[in-house]
């Protein structure tokens, strides 16, 4: 490895080396822009159509130099403008004339040609330029001038450029130079031939102007009278057709008021007549809703009852009927049990009524209110006992009263005792009432 002092000074000569190659690239290296051209001189360079020239061009670009042998020169393409003006040019008819014109030239970017501008104008300032191209110019206007008459000078002046242009273009392009335009500026002479020219013009076109407003008017004189003439026909058939269409107008006007009075008097008629026959139609429908009215109001109410009073008398004697057949059929099935039952039906009956019978004894018991009652023992303790078994007692005097009154001894019947072997009393309603009440169940 190389040691850091030998590394820098090896360092330090390739930055060296690099900047001096660039700066050699660069003195070496020549850019072009667009408005000029780069002329590299020292070595021969064969053309296109066979030549050979000792320099080659570059227009808008880059080229290298080779070092001692090449050197370069530019060349500026920018447009230069070059006024001309003459005095005294004679034209055709040897009127001399004064003319003014504008041009604008440039060194030439044709390959072609601009090795004829290298050779006269490099290193050479571009006012030299502007000068040989503008006694060229000069002459050569001189030279079309005698060729054109003042009158075609000053009224084509297209055609004079054009004139100019062609004439001085093989010598421009010997010079290497091109013309972009050309413009005649003004035409005027010392001697005021244009001046009379351009009056007798103007005095031409007053006349021309005059004649053709003469005849302008005397057309349009006779344009207005014949006009005036086609109106006033055109009017006379226009109140002609108004008179027959207004006459047209009453006419239907009449059979128009004719038809609406007749179908007025049409409508009035069917409209009576549609009145009296929706007034009967009316008083028929009237006399159809009081009948429909009375039906309702008092003939159906009416034999409506009449139904409901027969369904309700048929129903409730169908009910009479029905429940003096349950009657009689219940009685007949409970005296046939009180026959079969012999001495043990009265004890059967007691049984099912047990409860009933026993609450209502029980019931006539409790209704005996004792307010206030003092008890007082005489010290055996049975007055107590005594007043308590007076309830059992009061009971047996409720059953000891139906005994006597119906003959039915309910303790005995209860009991089985011989005295309840009498014959029952007959069924009272009340009885007969609770049998079909459980025959019916």
């Amino acid at each position: 490895m190389l040691d850091p002092t030998t590394a820098a000074i090896f360092g330090v000569i390739l930055v060296i080396g690099v900047l001096a190659f660039i700066s050699m690239a660069k003195s070496l290296l020549h850019i072009c822009p667009p408005n000029e051209v780069l002329i590299f001189s020292g070595r021969n360079h064969k053309m296109s159509d066979g030549t050979t020239r000792g320099f080659r061009v570059v227009f808008g670009g880059r080229g290298w130099r080779i070092p001692v042998i090449e050197t370069v020169d530019r060349m500026n393409l920018n447009v230069m403008e070059v006024p001309i003006t003459i005095r005294n040019a004679y034209s055709k008819g040897g009127i001399p004339l004064n003319v003014g014109a504008i041009a604008n030239i440039k060194i030439s970017s044709d390959q072609s040609i601009i090795g004829n501008a290298i050779e006269r104008f490099l290193g050479r300032d571009l006012e030299e330029v502007r000068r040989v191209a503008k006694e060229t110019l000069e002459g050569h206007l001189r030279g079309v001038l005698a060729t054109l008459t003042p009158e075609d000078v000053n009224e084509d002046r297209l055609k004079f450029a054009v004139e100019l242009q062609r004439e001085s273009g093989q010598d421009l392009h010997r010079l290497g130079i091109h013309l972009d335009t050309l413009k005649i500026q003004h035409v005027a002479d010392d001697r005021g031939y244009l001046d009379a020219i351009g009056r007798e013009a103007i005095a031409n076109v007053i006349r021309d102007a005059k004649i053709a407003e003469s005849d302008a008017q005397r057309d349009a004189e006779q344009s207005e009278a014949l006009q005036t003439q086609l109106a006033k026909v055109k009017e006379a058939d226009a109140e002609a057709e108004i008179a027959k269409l207004q006459n047209e107008l009453r006419r239907v006007k009449a059979d128009v008021v004719k038809q609406v009075k007749s179908a007025e008097e049409v409508t009035a008629a069917a409209a009576r007549e549609a009145r009296a026959v929706a007034e009967q139609e009316l008083q028929k429908v009237r006399a159809e809703l009081a009948t429909i009215r009375l039906q309702i109001d008092q003939v159906m109410p009416a034999e409506a009852a009449k139904l409901a009073s027969e369904f309700q008398a048929k129903g409730e004697a169908a009910a009479i009927r029905e429940r003096g057949h349950a009657v009689k059929m219940a009685l007949s099935e409970l005296q046939g049990a009180w026959a079969a039952a012999g001495k043990d039906a009265l004890s059967i009956y007691l049984i099912e009524d047990i409860e009933r019978i026993l609450t209502t004894a029980t019931d006539a018991v409790g209704r005996i209110k004792v307010q206030d009652l003092n008890v007082i023992d005489g010290g055996d303790g049975q007055t107590l006992a005594a007043y308590a078994a007076a309830y059992p007692a009061m009971l047996q005097s409720v059953f000891d009263a139906v005994a006597k009154t119906t003959g039915i001894d309910i303790p005995g019947a209860l009991s089985g005792s011989p005295s309840a072997g009498r014959t029952p009393p007959p069924v009272r309603s009340g009885l007969g009432l609770s049998a079909g009440r459980k025959a019916g169940e």
